[in-house]
């Protein structure tokens, strides 16, 4: 570790790459070091997340300053990183368990004093202490379910909040992309392999790869915070995604396999899945609406095998996509105003 730490600028104050990623963070948003993101952040960053895609570290600086106003408590809890090497840094997939108290009024609204907890998987571009290429995901919809609101109607009031659906903030679609520096694809690891194959058999309708390669006791924390155990609940949410979307097609864009830092075997998997929202599911009624789902993964793997598996079985999985940037892309072209 110290000599690609050294190899791609890194100072000494960091004993590793996971250190300075999960250092960084509670820096900058718990101990509001948020003019760091002068240094950390590069003055040309692009952040894409799915609600679209920020420029620059200003802008970062700004959403920042928002966020912690209206959740001035906010804790950002780093419970993995999962990283690369690659030609012109470090790429590392960082998942947070965060939690807060909404305490001032903001973009969610005015101040319910309701707490919530969401997963975060944010993939960092990295080199000489700063970041330089980022795609994020934060549980939006498992806020705002914790707060009361249902993600559809909030994702409804967002639009007309901002103009309606001519002018209103675009989600993320490749449409809207902007080039980075950052063009790898992770790394060969035989675990990311694994994982991203089962991913590609769930999102081809092989449900049935989830009995006979995940772990019967497997726990699975999912969009909209939702938490599922064992085979049929898991099953179940990949079932109601796949069905909303039954012919869209599904891409991996990024895979990261590693063994390694005193934990399981694990993987993290950036995909994306874009097409018309023809089928009940997860998205109710079926619109016809052309949607782009940008969605990360990460995975454990564990030695139990049950009757008819054979091998390490996936014992924990998180999988995130964005519920409000979704309705809002069915909204803005259904016109429901």
């Amino acid at each position: 570790m110290a000599d690609e730490m050294k190899r791609h600028g890194f100072s000494q104050r960091w004993k590793d790459f996971p250190d300075y990623i999960i250092g960084i963070t509670k820096e900058i948003w718990e101990d509001r070091g948020v003019e760091t993101l002068n240094r950390y952040y590069a003055d040309d960053i692009p952040v894409r997340s799915p609600m679209g895609v920020q420029r620059g570290n200003r802008s970062v600086i700004a959403s920042t300053m928002a966020t912690i106003h209206e959740f001035p408590n906010r804790e950002l809890f780093g419970e993995d990183v999962i990283w690369s090497e690659h030609e012109t840094g470090l790429l590392s997939s960082h998942r947070l368990l965060t939690t807060a108290t909404h305490s001032a009024d903001g973009a969610f609204g005015k101040a319910s004093g309701k707490r919530f907890n969401i997963y975060v998987i944010a993939d960092c571009a990295a080199k000489n202490d700063t970041i330089f290429d980022e795609w994020l995901i934060r549980d939006y919809g498992g806020i705002v379910r914790q707060l009361g609101m249902q993600p559809k109607k909030y994702a409804h009031r967002l639009i007309a909040r901002e103009g309606g659906p001519g002018t209103c903030a675009k989600p993320f679609t490749p449409a809207i992309d902007v080039e980075g520096a950052y063009k790898g694809t992770g790394n060969d690891n035989e675990w990311g392999a694994q994982y991203a194959s089962l991913l590609t058999r769930i999102m081809d309708k092989d449900f049935t790869c989830i009995s006979s390669h995940y772990d019967r006791a497997v726990v699975g924390q999912y969009a909209g915070g939702q938490q599922r155990v064992s085979h049929g609940p898991v099953s179940q949410f990949w079932i109601a995604l796949r069905s909303a979307f039954p012919n869209a097609e599904f891409k991996i864009h990024h895979t990261i396999g590693m063994d390694a830092d005193m934990l399981p075997p694990r993987a993290a998997v950036r995909w994306s899945l874009e097409g018309k929202h023809e089928g009940w599911g997860a998205f109710g009624r079926p619109t016809g609406a052309d949607v782009h789902v940008m969605g990360m993964c990460h995975a454990e793997f564990g030695p139990f095998a049950g009757p008819g598996q054979s091998g390490p079985t996936v014992r924990r999985e998180w999988a995130l996509y964005d519920e409000i940037a979704i309705w809002k892309q069915i909204l803005m072209q259904t016109g429901e105003f």
